[in-house]
């Protein structure tokens, strides 16, 4: 898979990424809740002079069931350019797509064909073995090598970390961290890769999550709400920003795409004290790196009649910010508030002072909004995983998040669905809505855009 040339889809700067031709295609990750189908990716046609726009025109079902896929990413990107990448000429051809709940991590090829297919199965025993590691959740392609977070322990409830592959064998090297310091719990990752900073995230352990919410541990504020900041180079924790415990399940980072930065956001699902939301900027104050809550969300009042047991106690309705997404150009700042089923478009050109300038209202708990294209159906879900295209053009969103949670905040069902908003005055596209049965009774979570997206490279020059 190595070129003369740096694939085409690498950009040495985020300005240069922004320029990139529209995603033709995009890839979905969907599960099958009961685990008696197999997980599959669902290849969708995002092109508007295209006949089949806005439909599913690719199909790989997994070889196995239950792996109940989530997040996937590409085995290289952008940062192959990096100018001690010992890679440059890798080729962003192999989606990593890991099983959350089975600790399978599948490598799928994508080139000259619309339907991926399947290359390599590595088993939980190599990453269990070799890294000490299961439930492998985020992936991101780094210089020398692919970078896979995971929330459990080989044998234990934990800690969780982090595993590196072979770029070129997907073999499991083994584990990231040297010195975990006092990091336990994990998540989300990702870096200021010229500063060699890495930071991460946590939710909880494989026994705090796969059964759902544990209200003794939410209320018990038991669930993650720290950032860990590490020495990229060499892989040592250096320092932990405590939230506050009342912020549980710090979730998603993205930080700002400008290499010359030292900055990024970072979502929290609900706060135990009012149900609100937050998103969170971290920053440096002289040497060491601190955290300021910049967006908050408050929970909307709802009849306890029409609410789930879960929430019925509370009278309200969570936003339940799931994930958040930062356009190439870090102007733009997309937040997924899954309970009340709004997706928010903030200008961030100030990190610190968030301007609310869009929002879009898609299923929910109660309020079940409709797609204008099917202005009769009451959508469930709302929106969760966004994805942006490189010229922050294009907004799209999925409606699953977990199997677990669905059964709690939509106990009368999740559905499938995908929405199109197209970010200058931030309508939905009409022509864009994948849903119910063209997804085969599977539930769609993340998307990965041909070519590359705001969330799946990283850049070394400004």
């Amino acid at each position: 898979m190595t070129l003369w040339k740096p694939d085409p889809t690498f950009y040495p700067s985020p300005r240069d990424a922004a320029e990139a031709p529209p995603e033709k295609l995009a890839y979905v990750a969907a599960f099958d809740r009961s685990a008696e189908r197999p997980d599959a990716l669902a290849v969708l046609d995002t092109d508007p002079a295209s006949p089949a726009y806005g439909t599913v025109v690719g199909w790989t079902d997994l070889p196995h069931t239950g792996d109940e896929l989530h997040h996937f990413g590409w085995n290289a990107c952008s940062s192959a350019l990096c100018p001690y990448a010992p890679h440059p000429h890798v080729e962003r051809r192999y989606l990593i797509v890991p099983g959350l709940r089975s600790s399978r991590i599948y490598v799928y090829d994508t080139k000259d064909r619309v339907s991926p297919e399947l290359v390599k199965v590595v088993e939980p025993e190599e990453l269990g073995k070799r890294a000490g590691y299961s439930r492998p959740h985020t992936v991101h392609c780094g210089p020398e090598g692919l970078y896979v977070s995971a929330l459990g322990g080989y044998g234990d409830d934990g800690p969780g970390g982090i595993a590196i592959l072979d770029h070129n064998t997907f073999e499991v090297l083994g584990r990231w961290e040297v010195d975990r310091g006092p990091q336990y719990l994990a998540y989300d990752f990702w870096w200021h890769i010229n500063h060699d900073v890495l930071v991460t995230s946590e939710w909880g352990t494989p026994s705090m999550i796969e059964d759902g919410v544990v209200g003794e541990l939410l209320l018990g504020r038991k669930y993650g709400h720290k950032l860990h900041f590490w020495d990229l180079r060499k892989r040592r924790h250096v320092q932990e920003v405590d939230l506050g415990d009342q912020h549980q399940m710090t979730l998603e980072l993205r930080p700002a795409h400008d290499p010359t930065k030292t900055y990024g956001f970072a979502g929290v699902v609900v706060s135990v004290e009012d149900l609100s939301a937050s998103v969170w900027v971290w920053h440096k104050e002289g040497s060491r790196w601190a955290a300021t809550k910049v967006i908050t969300i408050p929970a909307e009042p709802a009849s306890p009649d029409d609410l789930p047991d879960v929430l019925k106690p509370f009278g309200a309705v969570p936003p339940l910010v799931t994930d958040i997404d930062l356009s190439v150009d870090d102007q733009r700042l997309y937040v997924s508030c899954w309970g009340t089923g709004e997706l928010k478009q903030y200008d961030v050109s100030d990190p610190f002072k968030p301007v609310e300038i869009g929002s879009v209202r898609l299923g929910g708990i109660v309020d079940r909004a409709a797609h204008p294209a099917a202005p009769d159906e009451r959508l469930a879900g709302g929106p969760q995983m966004v994805e942006v295209s490189r010229d922050g053009r294009r907004v799209y969103v999925t409606n699953s998040l977990y199997g677990a949670w669905h059964d709690q905040f939509y106990p009368d069902g999740v559905g499938a669905w995908m929405a199109k908003i197209d970010a200058d005055g931030f309508t939905l596209d009409e022509r864009f809505f994948p849903h119910g049965d063209d997804f085969r009774g599977l539930r769609p979570h993340q998307t990965r855009l041909q070519g590359g997206d705001a969330s799946s490279d990283s850049y070394c020059y400004p």
